[in-house]
């Protein structure tokens, strides 16, 4: 090899080693503030009220439930299920939280706005099936800052909408 191949190789060399340090770096900041329990603004404990707060509008209105909260990732951050609550609900819960806080609506809203002959019609088969476009999610916001929110399903959908927002208001 020639003296300028191997000039050369050596400064590719220390130019990927630079890009895997800085990679690195970015990667554990990145680690950092994921584990931050206030990252998005909402902590476990806020979650623990909201749910609590929730749980306690489904037992006065007879409808056990399962109720769901994530951050404005659409990380879940608490879930529950009350005793009896339908399994086949766990996953709409949680997917109603995550409709909630991807579009910064409730998911009553997304369902008039993805009606035939709407603008968003269709958008319920987007994400994997993952979107739920009828009510029981609603953003939690913190000073108008979209910090996560709020899914509930086990009952007729105004029931889930009540006992959402009553987890709203818990907040």
């Amino acid at each position: 090899m020639n003296k300028r191949k191997k000039v050369l190789m050596a400064i590719l060399s220390c130019a990927a080693v630079i890009a895997i340090i800085v990679s690195a770096l970015s990667f554990s900041t990145a680690i950092e503030n994921t584990n931050d329990a206030t990252a998005s603004g909402l902590t476990l404990e806020d979650a623990k009220k909201i749910v609590a707060g929730a749980e306690a509008k489904a037992v006065e209105i007879g409808v056990p439930m399962n109720i769901a909260v994530v951050d404005a990732g659409g990380n879940l951050v608490a879930f529950e299920r009350m005793d009896d609550a339908w399994l086949g609900s766990i996953d709409i819960a949680i997917n109603k939280a995550f409709t909630a806080v991807a579009f910064d609506m409730t998911t009553e809203e997304l369902g008039k706005a993805s009606q035939p002959e709407q603008s968003l019609f269709g958008i319920h088969v987007t994400n994997g099936g993952r979107l739920v476009i009828f009510g029981g999610g609603i953003p939690l916001k913190k000073d108008g800052v979209l910090v996560g929110a709020i899914g509930v399903s086990g009952g007729a959908v105004p029931q889930d909408i009540e006992v959402a927002e009553a987890g709203v208001g818990a907040l």
